[in-house]
Protein backbone atom coordinates (compact mmCIF):
# COMPACT_ATOMS: atom_id res chain seq x y z
CA UNK A 1 0.00 0.00 0.00
CA UNK A 2 2.59 2.53 1.13
CA UNK A 3 4.73 1.31 -2.04
CA UNK A 4 1.23 2.54 -4.28
CA UNK A 5 1.20 5.56 -2.39
CA UNK A 6 4.51 6.56 -3.01
CA UNK A 7 3.90 5.88 -6.66
CA UNK A 8 1.03 7.56 -6.96
CA UNK A 9 2.54 10.93 -5.06
CA UNK A 10 5.29 10.82 -7.57
CA UNK A 11 2.82 10.60 -10.83
CA UNK A 12 1.08 13.78 -9.06
CA UNK A 13 4.63 15.77 -8.77
CA UNK A 14 5.68 14.72 -11.71
CA UNK A 15 2.31 16.10 -13.73
CA UNK A 16 2.75 19.27 -11.89
CA UNK A 17 6.03 19.58 -12.32
CA UNK A 18 5.29 19.33 -15.89
CA UNK A 19 2.10 21.53 -16.30
CA UNK A 20 4.33 24.24 -14.33
CA UNK A 21 6.84 23.95 -17.03
CA UNK A 22 4.68 24.26 -19.61
CA UNK A 23 2.80 27.07 -18.14
CA UNK A 24 5.87 29.17 -17.68
CA UNK A 25 7.44 28.16 -21.30
CA UNK A 26 3.89 29.69 -22.67
CA UNK A 27 4.43 33.32 -20.64
CA UNK A 28 7.81 33.12 -21.50
CA UNK A 29 6.87 32.91 -24.95
CA UNK A 30 4.11 35.53 -24.72
CA UNK A 31 6.15 37.91 -23.02
CA UNK A 32 8.92 37.74 -25.65
CA UNK A 33 6.12 38.56 -28.36
CA UNK A 34 5.20 41.30 -26.55
CA UNK A 35 8.54 42.55 -25.97
CA UNK A 36 9.18 42.26 -29.82
CA UNK A 37 5.97 43.45 -30.44
CA UNK A 38 6.44 46.96 -28.39
CA UNK A 39 10.08 47.05 -29.83
CA UNK A 40 8.52 47.09 -33.68
CA UNK A 41 5.70 49.60 -32.73
CA UNK A 42 8.54 51.66 -31.24
CA UNK A 43 10.65 51.75 -34.18
CA UNK A 44 7.74 52.38 -36.75
CA UNK A 45 6.91 55.30 -34.69
CA UNK A 46 10.41 56.66 -34.75
CA UNK A 47 10.01 56.20 -38.44
CA UNK A 48 7.50 58.57 -38.72
CA UNK A 49 9.26 60.71 -36.47
CA UNK A 50 11.24 61.39 -39.76
CA UNK A 51 9.42 60.12 -42.64
CA UNK A 52 5.86 61.44 -42.95
CA UNK A 53 3.05 59.52 -43.25
CA UNK A 54 1.89 60.74 -45.99
CA UNK A 55 4.63 60.35 -48.10
CA UNK A 56 4.53 56.83 -48.35
CA UNK A 57 2.42 53.74 -48.54
CA UNK A 58 4.53 50.79 -48.26
CA UNK A 59 5.32 48.97 -44.86
CA UNK A 60 9.07 50.39 -43.86
CA UNK A 61 10.19 48.04 -41.98
CA UNK A 62 9.35 45.10 -44.76
CA UNK A 63 11.05 47.34 -47.08
CA UNK A 64 14.84 47.76 -45.70
CA UNK A 65 18.30 46.78 -45.95
CA UNK A 66 21.38 46.79 -44.41
CA UNK A 67 24.29 48.10 -45.49
CA UNK A 68 28.03 49.28 -44.16
CA UNK A 69 29.72 52.26 -45.09
CA UNK A 70 32.24 54.82 -43.01
CA UNK A 71 30.02 57.82 -43.87
CA UNK A 72 27.04 55.86 -41.76
CA UNK A 73 29.61 55.18 -38.86
CA UNK A 74 31.14 51.84 -37.99
CA UNK A 75 29.43 48.13 -38.67
CA UNK A 76 26.41 47.74 -40.16
CA UNK A 77 23.26 49.84 -40.53
CA UNK A 78 19.54 49.74 -41.40
CA UNK A 79 18.04 51.79 -44.24
CA UNK A 80 14.25 51.60 -44.68
CA UNK A 81 12.68 53.02 -48.08
CA UNK A 82 9.65 54.72 -48.51
CA UNK A 83 7.80 54.35 -51.52
CA UNK A 84 4.12 56.08 -52.56
CA UNK A 85 2.18 53.99 -55.22
CA UNK A 86 5.00 52.25 -56.03
CA UNK A 87 7.22 55.45 -56.74
CA UNK A 88 10.33 56.01 -54.70
CA UNK A 89 9.77 58.76 -52.30
CA UNK A 90 12.49 58.48 -49.41
CA UNK A 91 14.91 56.85 -47.24
CA UNK A 92 14.87 56.00 -43.75
CA UNK A 93 18.71 55.63 -42.92
CA UNK A 94 20.68 54.47 -39.56
CA UNK A 95 23.71 56.41 -38.83
CA UNK A 96 26.17 57.08 -35.95
CA UNK A 97 28.00 59.79 -34.62
CA UNK A 98 31.10 58.05 -33.00
CA UNK A 99 33.05 61.26 -31.67
CA UNK A 100 30.14 62.57 -29.10
CA UNK A 101 31.08 63.69 -25.66
CA UNK A 102 29.78 60.21 -23.98
CA UNK A 103 30.51 58.30 -27.18
CA UNK A 104 28.78 57.18 -30.13
CA UNK A 105 25.42 58.92 -30.95
CA UNK A 106 22.96 56.68 -32.78
CA UNK A 107 20.80 58.52 -35.48
CA UNK A 108 17.56 58.64 -38.21
CA UNK A 109 18.17 60.48 -40.56
CA UNK A 110 14.80 61.01 -43.22
CA UNK A 111 15.64 62.13 -46.43
CA UNK A 112 13.36 62.54 -48.98
CA UNK A 113 13.73 61.59 -52.64
CA UNK A 114 15.04 65.19 -53.56
CA UNK A 115 17.81 64.97 -51.03
CA UNK A 116 15.65 67.16 -48.66
CA UNK A 117 16.04 65.78 -44.85
CA UNK A 118 12.29 65.24 -43.56
CA UNK A 119 13.52 65.15 -39.86
CA UNK A 120 16.77 63.46 -37.87
CA UNK A 121 15.83 61.86 -34.35
CA UNK A 122 18.58 60.87 -31.50
CA UNK A 123 18.03 56.87 -31.16
CA UNK A 124 18.21 56.43 -26.94
CA UNK A 125 20.22 55.50 -25.49
CA UNK A 126 22.93 57.90 -25.47
CA UNK A 127 25.20 59.04 -22.97
CA UNK A 128 25.60 62.74 -23.59
CA UNK A 129 26.15 64.86 -20.30
CA UNK A 130 22.61 66.15 -18.92
CA UNK A 131 21.96 69.26 -18.71
CA UNK A 132 24.58 70.28 -21.47
CA UNK A 133 24.85 67.39 -24.63
CA UNK A 134 21.55 65.84 -24.10
CA UNK A 135 20.16 68.72 -25.84
CA UNK A 136 20.30 66.39 -28.68
CA UNK A 137 16.90 64.66 -27.34
CA UNK A 138 14.04 65.61 -28.76
CA UNK A 139 12.72 65.52 -25.07
CA UNK A 140 14.84 67.72 -23.78
CA UNK A 141 15.56 70.59 -26.94
CA UNK A 142 14.25 71.29 -30.11
CA UNK A 143 17.54 71.87 -31.24
CA UNK A 144 17.59 68.55 -33.49
CA UNK A 145 14.59 70.02 -35.86
CA UNK A 146 17.09 72.77 -36.94
CA UNK A 147 17.53 69.77 -39.76
CA UNK A 148 14.33 69.91 -40.97
CA UNK A 149 14.64 70.79 -44.92
CA UNK A 150 17.72 71.29 -44.99
CA UNK A 151 20.14 69.29 -47.90
CA UNK A 152 23.30 68.72 -48.70
CA UNK A 153 23.67 72.29 -50.72
CA UNK A 154 21.33 73.78 -48.07
CA UNK A 155 24.10 74.71 -46.35
CA UNK A 156 26.53 75.04 -48.65
CA UNK A 157 29.78 72.59 -47.42
CA UNK A 158 31.29 75.05 -44.97
CA UNK A 159 27.80 76.22 -43.22
CA UNK A 160 27.78 72.11 -42.30
CA UNK A 161 29.52 72.59 -38.48
CA UNK A 162 28.43 74.53 -35.74
CA UNK A 163 28.65 78.22 -35.38
CA UNK A 164 31.90 78.26 -33.45
CA UNK A 165 33.52 76.28 -36.17
CA UNK A 166 32.05 78.87 -38.74
CA UNK A 167 28.70 77.10 -39.71
CA UNK A 168 25.09 77.98 -39.66
CA UNK A 169 24.26 75.03 -36.52
CA UNK A 170 23.91 76.40 -33.15
CA UNK A 171 26.00 74.53 -30.39
CA UNK A 172 25.68 74.46 -26.58
CA UNK A 173 27.45 76.55 -24.29
CA UNK A 174 30.03 74.35 -22.62
CA UNK A 175 28.92 71.20 -25.03
CA UNK A 176 30.34 72.21 -28.32
CA UNK A 177 31.69 68.59 -29.14
CA UNK A 178 27.97 66.67 -29.10
CA UNK A 179 26.10 69.14 -31.25
CA UNK A 180 29.60 68.74 -33.95
CA UNK A 181 29.57 65.61 -33.78
CA UNK A 182 26.04 65.37 -34.98
CA UNK A 183 26.23 67.97 -37.26
CA UNK A 184 28.80 65.98 -38.86
CA UNK A 185 27.04 62.73 -39.04
CA UNK A 186 24.31 63.94 -40.75
CA UNK A 187 26.26 65.92 -43.26
CA UNK A 188 28.02 62.02 -44.36
CA UNK A 189 24.55 60.78 -44.15
CA UNK A 190 23.72 63.24 -46.78
CA UNK A 191 26.46 62.97 -49.01
CA UNK A 192 25.98 58.84 -48.63
CA UNK A 193 22.61 59.33 -50.06
CA UNK A 194 23.58 61.51 -52.73
CA UNK A 195 25.85 59.25 -54.42
CA UNK A 196 24.16 55.61 -53.60
CA UNK A 197 20.83 56.62 -53.22
CA UNK A 198 19.57 54.95 -56.89
CA UNK A 199 21.96 52.04 -56.26
CA UNK A 200 19.59 51.72 -52.41
CA UNK A 201 16.45 51.39 -53.90
CA UNK A 202 17.44 48.86 -56.09
CA UNK A 203 18.86 46.43 -53.52
CA UNK A 204 16.92 43.44 -52.64
CA UNK A 205 14.68 43.81 -49.59
CA UNK A 206 15.64 41.25 -46.43
CA UNK A 207 13.80 38.15 -45.96
CA UNK A 208 13.27 38.83 -42.11
CA UNK A 209 12.49 42.01 -41.54
CA UNK A 210 8.59 41.76 -41.97
CA UNK A 211 5.63 44.01 -39.65
CA UNK A 212 4.16 41.18 -37.25
CA UNK A 213 2.01 42.89 -34.63
CA UNK A 214 -1.01 45.44 -35.61
CA UNK A 215 -1.00 48.77 -34.12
Amino acid sequence: MMGQAVTRNALVLSVFAISTAAMLAMTNMTTLDRISCNQEQALRQSLLDVMPADSFNNALLADSITVSDPRLGRGQHMIYRARLDGQNSGLVLQSTAGDGYGGAIRLLVGVNIDGDITGVRVTPPHNETPGLGDGIDIRKSDWITSFDGRSLNNPQAKGWAVKKDGGIFDGFTGATITPRAVVGAVHKTLQYVAEQQAMLFDLPAMDLIEERCDD
